[in-house]
């Protein structure tokens, strides 16, 4: 009897050895899972018990789409060049006469925020403002800090979703939301003027932007579909990082 309470003793002994060293384990690798890749880009989801979360490592180039002043009919004067946002017949990034990519671009007028400009707009747009002529209906990019995903993106995601930013060349930290959709050929690493000034990042969506050392952690069912405020962007996005584990975590994550 007694050998057999000694073995039943060792028994748990063991069993809590092994719980033990499992919660060491998964204190030093968080699991992690691939959940996408998009080109050379791979996306990790990489949850904690209260909030969820993929997190991809790639570069930054800088979205215009959605600025006062993104694109001009003469292209020397817009932030970014006419190409980025379409051509005759299939314009994506400009509202349109006819609503539709092959109309002709629409021009800010005098009570506009940028006359003489084109109307460029984001995938995120304030359903409260029904004409697509009104440039207040899209996402700023040069005051808003957003984010860009691919389509496979928004199997995971949606626009609206808040997300933490880090430039991990200089420690810069900043919240942001999803409010783009990128082109299927274009590489996965893409935000808007606003979160490249945040980040210490070259902003000038021309020439600026890094090929890598940008960590993108995306909350997903974080956000309700709309755009928001600079009011609201940064304590939110500061509270999921928070909770999520922080810098800790997503050096954990990046492993």
């Amino acid at each position: 009897m007694r050998f057999i309470l000694a073995l039943v003793v060792l028994a748990f002994a063991l069993l809590g050895v092994s719980q033990n060293t499992k919660t060491i384990v998964s204190l030093h690798h968080p699991q992690r899972t691939k959940l996408f890749r998009h080109h050379s880009t791979t996306a990790w989801s990489c949850n904690t018990p209260d909030v969820q979360a993929f997190v991809y490592q790639s570069s930054m180039a800088i979205d215009a789409d959605g600025a006062y002043r993104a694109y001009h009919p003469d292209n020397r004067l817009g932030l970014d060049s006419i190409e980025h946002a379409g051509h005759p017949g299939n314009w994506w990034a400009l509202a349109t006469d006819t609503g539709e990519p092959s109309g002709h671009p629409v021009v800010q007028g005098k009570n506009d925020p940028a006359p003489g400009y084109y109307v460029s707009m984001t995938s995120l747009y304030d359903a409260g403002i029904a004409s697509e002529r009104d440039p207040r209906r899209f996402v700023d990019a040069a005051s808003i800090p957003y984010v860009v995903l691919p389509p496979e993106g928004f199997k995971h995601a949606q626009l609206g979703d808040f997300a933490t930013v880090v430039n991990l060349q200089n420690g810069k930290v900043s919240g942001a939301i999803v409010a783009d959709q990128s082109a299927p050929d274009l590489p996965m690493g893409e935000g808007s003027i606003a979160l490249a000034v945040a980040l210490g990042i070259d902003a000038d969506p021309r020439s600026g932007g890094v090929e890598k050392g940008v960590a993108y952690v995306i909350y997903p069912k974080s956000g309700n579909g709309k755009p928001r405020t600079l009011d609201e962007i940064p304590p939110i996005s500061r509270e999921y990082f928070r909770r999520w584990g922080g810098s800790h975590k997503l050096k954990k994550c990046l492993r």
